[in-house]
């Protein structure tokens, strides 16, 4: 038996052998035909159920977004509905703060004024009265003054005579 050695020969690569030919292309189909029915049978339908499955993930993803997506508008239409009411009743709170404050104020002022009146008229009769009484006084004092100087020049006074000068003279 002879050993044939592929490296002695010239011209050296074995697959270019034309004639090994039709064993090599056997091979290849069997092999090519083998691969197919591993992938068809087995390998594809598996990428597929893993392709099917990816494509559900995301239509279920998509699905959720959609919807929380709607639940966020609402929610911003809520955030905005519940601010703009809010905002309408610190506006109502501070237009009745407002008028309260403006009828207290102005029953305060209405009695400061009616005080400072009640104050003004007490005033004005005490004024009166003092000015009353002092020329009263002046006009006594007058009198005595006016009856001094009448003795001093050596008359005798005459009262009645003394109080119509001094009343003349008070009056203008």
């Amino acid at each position: 038996m002879e050993h044939e050695t592929y490296s002695s020969e010239p011209g050296g690569i074995p697959q270019l052998d034309v004639s090994t030919f039709p064993n090599q292309i056997f091979w290849v189909l069997v092999t090519l035909v083998a691969i197919y029915f591993i992938l068809t049978r087995i390998g594809l339908p598996r990428i597929g159920a893993v392709l099917a499955e990816r494509r559900g993930t995301i239509a279920n993803d998509l699905a959720a977004a959609e919807e929380l997506k709607l639940k966020a508008t609402e929610a911003e239409a809520a955030y905005n509905q519940a601010l703009a009411e809010a905002r309408a009743e610190a506006g109502r709170i501070v237009a009745t703060a407002r008028a309260e404050i403006q009828a207290d104020l102005d029953a305060a002022t209405a009695r400061a004024d009616a005080e400072i009146a009640a104050r003004a008229a007490e005033s004005e009769k005490r004024i009166a009265e003092i000015r009353a009484s002092a020329m009263a006084s002046v006009s006594e004092v007058a009198r005595d003054v006016a009856q001094e100087i009448v003795s001093a020049m050596g008359v005798a006074p005459d009262a009645e005579m003394i109080a119509e000068g001094v009343a003349a003279r008070v009056k203008g």
